[in-house]
């Protein structure tokens, strides 16, 4: 069985169990204890669900892992995604870049870019685009007040929401927990889900940047229905998962990063 079909159906397990162990997968799957130890790693590196003692439970019962743990996961397939989606911005272009592991790499990618105005709650992101060199193109990095957002080196908060209100970007570009057809995007934390909702309302154009782990899942609140969304950017994995089909119906385009 391939490895997008085991974590696919590791999720449907978590969907209708919440909590499932090891040797319930194994013996679903018909794979080894240490094939079923490297998906659950792989999932939770993701974001989907939290490894507990004897096997693990959904996302819906546990936080997304650190920026540090999630920065280093799928780096190949989120790298992919961000040369794609620095290719949809524009020179001038006012964007939104909400607090991320993808966005994060994205920042260095628009760098080289010339005449962008960035609004962002992320302090890696400002201080990327606000560097010497970034400035020397034309670019300028606002970094929105607020709230300290644990774990982040984030702004959030009532004060970030209403200068986001501010703004009318061409683009928000954003990166969920999970983007699937009924819900859209989706986040865990309350505090991230209200930045990315109110950088959705007020940019004209919405990109969603989600690898293929994601496509198909939901975590627990939904910030920007599929049909609210202009392009979906995701790895070319994402082909062999079932949900896109889904997807594709409710957004405006689809690319597939390779």
């Amino acid at each position: 069985m391939w490895q997008e079909d085991r974590h696919q159906r590791i999720r449907a397990l978590l969907a209708t169990f919440g909590r499932v162990s090891a040797e319930h997968i194994a013996a679903e799957l018909a794979v080894s204890r240490e094939t079923v130890r490297r998906d659950l790693l792989d999932l939770e590196l993701s974001g989907v669900l939290k490894r507990v003692r004897g096997g693990a439970v959904s996302a819906e019962a546990a936080p997304e892992p650190p920026i540090a743990i999630r920065a280093k996961a799928r780096v190949r397939e989120k790298r992919a995604i961000v040369r794609a989606a620095a290719l949809r911005v524009a020179p001038g272009q006012t964007i939104f870049l909400d607090a991320g592991s993808t966005t994060s790499l994205l920042a260095e990618a628009l760098a080289g870019h010339s005449g962008l105005s960035v609004i962002t709650n992320s302090f890696d992101i400002a201080l990327k685009l606000g560097s010497d060199e970034s400035r020397a193109r034309g670019n300028d990095a606002l970094l929105l007040g607020g709230h300290i957002l644990a774990g982040m080196s984030a702004t959030c908060g009532a004060a970030t929401i209403a200068e986001i209100h501010r703004f009318h970007a061409d683009l928000a570009l954003l990166s969920p927990v999970g983007f699937d057809a009924r819900y859209g995007a989706t986040s865990f934390d309350q505090s991230e889900a209200d930045i990315a909702r109110a950088m959705a309302e007020n940019a004209r154009r919405v990109v969603i940047m989600a690898d293929h782990t994601k496509i198909g899942a939901a975590s627990r609140i939904a910030y920007c229905a599929a049909d609210r969304v202009d392009i979906l950017i995701t790895d070319e994995a994402a082909a062999a998962v079932p949900a896109l089909a889904e997807v594709r119906d409710k957004v405006g385009e689809i690319v597939l990063a390779s």
